[in-house]
Formats: structure tokens, sequence, C-alpha cells
């Protein structure tokens, strides 16, 4: 029973450690420049069509990288940044918006979608494997020692 368990143990725990690498903060003080450029590739250019402040070189771009690099230097957080880019471009400024609300649903739905799927297809497997399990009897293990006979 174990053997049958140790495959999907070591997949999850693959998966899990994936998350985790790839969820966890760079660690340490981050420069001014990493900071801008973090930030400016979450905001939307507000005249390329998708593409991002950072991937940008238009006139709009350049201005706001620009704002983003006075805030950082003048000391505010990511968020207080996000927040004044919000406030005088709207919500459609970010590329990654909000997870709260309905916009929240639309990011946590597919992943709650894909979780019943594979648990889904793991009751079916079982299901499968458990009606494929026959009982053989004499008779029949006679005829499978015949046929590899040759007879």
């Amino acid at each position: 029973m174990t053997k049958r368990w140790l495959p999907w143990s070591a997949m999850a725990l693959l998966v899990v450690g994936s998350l985790a690498i790839a969820g966890a903060d760079g660690g340490g003080e981050r420069t001014v420049a990493g900071r801008v450029d973090a930030i400016a590739a979450e905001v939307r250019c507000p005249t390329c069509e998708g593409l991002s402040v950072a991937e940008s070189e238009s006139a709009a771009s350049r201005t706001i990288r620009d704002d983003i690099r006075r805030r950082v230097e003048a000391g505010e957080s990511d968020g207080e940044i996000r927040a004044y880019l919000v406030s005088r471009f709207g919500k459609d400024i970010l590329l990654r918006p909000e997870a709260t609300g309905v916009s929240g649903l639309v990011w946590a739905l597919p992943v709650v979608v894909g979780v019943f799927a594979l648990a889904g297809l793991v009751v079916a497997f079982r299901r499968s494997r458990a009606r494929t399990a026959v009982e053989l009897s004499d008779d029949d293990r006679v005829l499978v020692e015949q046929a590899r006979r040759g007879r």
C-alpha cells in the first residue's frame, strides 16, 4: 500500500516545493532599480497594447517609470506606489489586478476546477481498476497455462 502512494507523495512534494520557490520573495534588500523594474513590470502602458511600462519605450511609459523611481527614492512602499497609480489611471493600469471579490474568484476558480478534475480522475481510475480485478477460476488458470505452452 505504501508503494502505491510513493509516486503521489513525491509528486505532491515536488509541486509544493516548486510553488514555495516560485512564491518566495527575493529576500534581502532590493535596489532602487530592482524595485522600479518590479513595479513597472506590473503596470500596463497607457498608450501601448499588451505591454507593461517596463517593456514600452513610449513617452507615457518613460514618464511613469520616472515617477515610480522618484516615489521609490522618496521611501514609498510598493503598495503605496501601486495605489497612487490606480488612483491616477484606474484599476485597469495594473496588469495583475487585486485578487479580491469577483476578481479573486476569477483567479481562484481555475485552480479549484483543476483540483476537482484531478480528484475525479483519481476516483475514476480507482473504480476502473477495481472493476477489472477479476478472480480467476481453476479452469481459467488451466486455459492460460495451455495457451502459454502452445496447445
